[in-house]
C-alpha cells in the first residue's frame, strides 16, 4: 500500500508514518515536500493526511508491482494517467475508506482507513525485491553526527540517536513527530542524488518539480551513526535501484524503517 501523504506546515503531524517500510521524501511545486510512504510489513489503521498525486509517483510505483496507490486526486491532465497506471486504483474520488478530520482545515485533513483501502484493493501485488538489500554494517563510512538536504523551501536534517540506536529526522529547524508523539526517523537514510527537471503537467499554472528516479548517479547512505558514499542504478521502471558501495559490494542497509530522500543533483533545473 503506497500512499501520497502531505508535508507541509499545516499538514504536520502526520498519521501512520511510523508504520511505514519506506518513506520517501519529494521535491513538489514552491520548493516544498510531500511524502510517499510505502506499507507492507505493517499496515497502521489510519494514515494521513492524504494529498495528491504528482507525475514522479508513477515511475516511483513501477518497481513495486502492482501496489495499491492511495492519494486524494491529480491535476485534471494528470488523473486519468495515473489511474490508468499499473496500479491498484484507490484515488480517494471512487473509493471509500476516506474521511476528513476537522479538526483540522482543507484540505490537509483527509485521512484513510486502510482495512477499508485494502478491501478496495484485494489484487495488489504482494511485496518484492526493490533492490534494497540489508545486513550487518560493512567496514569504512564516515563518523556522521548529521546529514541535511533540502529543497527550496524544504529542508531535513537526519541526526543520529546513539540511545535510540536510529536516526531522528528534523524538518524546516524543527524535530519532526507522529501525531502519536513518537519521533520521526529510520534506521537507514538515503539521501539519493537525482536529477530533477520540471513535469509537464503544471500545478497552479507552473510546472512542478520531476525527480527521475531512472538511470544512475550518487548517493549517500546513513547507518549506525557513519556515512557511506554509494553509487545507485536503476536502470529500468520495471525494476528497483541498487546501491553499491565503492569496491562494487552491495551497500546493507540496517534492518527496520528505511528513509529515501532525493537530493538535487548534476543537471537539475525544477
Amino acid at each position: 500500500l503506497a500512499v501520497k501523504i502531505d508535508n507541509v506546515a499545516q499538514a504536520r503531524p502526520p498519521t501512520g508514518l511510523t508504520k511505514a517500510d519506506i518513506v520517501y521524501l519529494l521535491p513538489v511545486e514552491g520548493g516544498l515536500s510531500r511524502i510517499f510512504a510505502v506499507f507492507s510489513s505493517h499496515i497502521p489503521p489510519v494514515v494521513g493526511p492524504v494529498r495528491s498525486s504528482r507525475q514522479e509517483d508513477i515511475k516511483l510505483l513501477r518497481q513495486f508491482g502492482r501496489p495499491a496507490f492511495a492519494f486524494s486526486g491529480a491535476q485534471p491532465a494528470l488523473l486519468p494517467v495515473v489511474e490508468h497506471a499499473r496500479i491498484v486504483n484507490l484515488y480517494a474520488g471512487i473509493v471509500g475508506g476516506y474521511f476528513r478530520d476537522w479538526n483540522r482545515v482543507e484540505p490537509y485533513n483527509l485521512y484513510a482507513e486502510t482495512k477499508t483501502l485494502l478491501r478496495e484493493g484485494p489484487h495488489a501485488s504482494l511485496a518484492r525485491d526493490i533492490g534494497f538489500r540489508f545486513g550487518p554494517a560493512p567496514a569504512g563510512g564516515k563518523p556522521t553526527h548529521s546529514y541535511s538536504v533540502g529543497y527550496q523551501a524544504a529542508h531535513f536534517t537526519f541526526w543520529w540517536s546513539p540511545k535510540q540506536h536510529r536516526w531522528l529526522v528534523s524538518m524546516d529547524g524543527s524535530p519532526a513527530r507522529a501525531a502519536s508523539g513518537r519521533k520521526l526517523g529510520g534506521r537507514t537514510i538515503v539521501v539519493q542524488y537525482v536529477r530533477v527537471g520540471t513535469s509537464v503537467f503544471r500545478e497552479l499554472g507552473i510546472r512542478p518539480p520531476y525527480a527521475n528516479t531512472i538511470g544512475e548517479g550518487s548517493a549517500v547512505v546513513l547507518r549506525n551513526g557513519r556515512a557511506y558514499d554509494v553509487h545507485w542504478s536503476r536502470p529500468r521502471a520495471n525494476g528497483g535501484t541498487t546501491f553499491t558501495l565503492p569496491d562494487g559490494r552491495r551497500m546493507p542497509f540496517a534492518p527496520g524503517q528505511v528513509w529515501v530522500a532525493y537530493g538535487l543533483g548534476p543537471g537539475s533545473t525544477g
